[in-house]
């Protein structure tokens, strides 16, 4: 039987770009990135939680190298799906680049990959036998305001403007269907207040976490903008802030 080949939903050159404007942007000491800094934040703890020492780690997408200084005493290997920073370049399908890592983590770049089960295969395969993972994403459930504000814009037609997002019992089933046991998947969320739509979207852009879909819809015209405007407004409270969710899928298990 012939393996099918999984839907080309995200582009990987649009996936480059998000990334390599994030790094540009993330130059000013006030750019947001506080998405990332909880990710890490959290694999922290868990690991100090389960007294973890790895030896061999791999690490993906954390370019602010805060997870790889708390490994005190591992070999880091540093790894990006756009090489930001000067880390290894990580392209989706290709082979890991080295097969007895006893840790991979991996922060925010499980969620635009178009093979999500066989990039978990790829990490389990990459792992030597008793070897960890630990991977965060941003989860089904985040940005509903925005989600809501773009669909009024669209009005009757509406445009794939946000990206599919697993949830925790997707999540679970990914992780059991790659093979990992003692598989771990939970969720939790980073709420934030913005002022205006222009100020969540910069702040996406600012993480990297832009649109990279294939087939990416045409941007609103100038009318349609101030309806996204008008209808994320009318979420406000009293402080004119609109409070939105990012929901942070955690994915973990071993390799047997």
């Amino acid at each position: 039987m012939e393996a099918k080949t999984p839907p080309q939903i995200f582009s990987a050159a649009r996936r480059r770009t998000n990334r390599e404007r994030m790094h540009a942007l993330q130059q000013c000491d006030d750019a947001a990135r506080y998405v990332l800094d909880d990710m890490v934040e959290d694999a922290i703890d868990r690991l100090d939680f389960m007294h973890l020492d790895p030896k061999f780690a791999l690490v993906i997408g954390d370019w602010t190298g805060g997870f790889a200084k708390s490994l005190t005493g591992a070999e880091v290997v540093a790894a990006d799906p756009a090489g930001i920073g000067g880390a290894l370049e990580l392209e989706e399908g290709l082979p890991f680049p080295a097969r007895d890592f006893d840790l991979i983590a991996s922060f925010g770049t499980l969620d635009t990959v178009n093979d999500l089960p066989g990039a978990l295969i790829h990490i389990r395969e990459a792992l030597a036998p008793g070897g960890f993972f630990i991977g965060n994403i941003v989860g089904a459930g985040s940005l509903q305001n925005l989600r809501g504000a773009l669909l009024q814009a669209d009005g009757d037609r509406p445009a794939a403007r946000m990206h599919p997002m697993v949830d925790v019992r997707a999540g679970a089933e990914l992780m059991q269907r790659a093979g990992f046991s003692k598989q771990v998947v939970d969720g939790h969320s980073v709420d934030v207040r913005f002022g205006s739509l222009e100020r969540l979207i910069s702040d996406l852009r600012e993480q990297g976490l832009g649109n990279a879909l294939k087939n990416r819809a045409a941007s609103l015209d100038r009318f349609a903008y101030r309806i996204a405007q008008q209808a994320f407004a009318a979420n406000a409270d009293a402080d004119g802030k609109v409070a939105e969710r990012f929901e942070i899928i955690t994915l973990s298990g071993w390799k047997s």
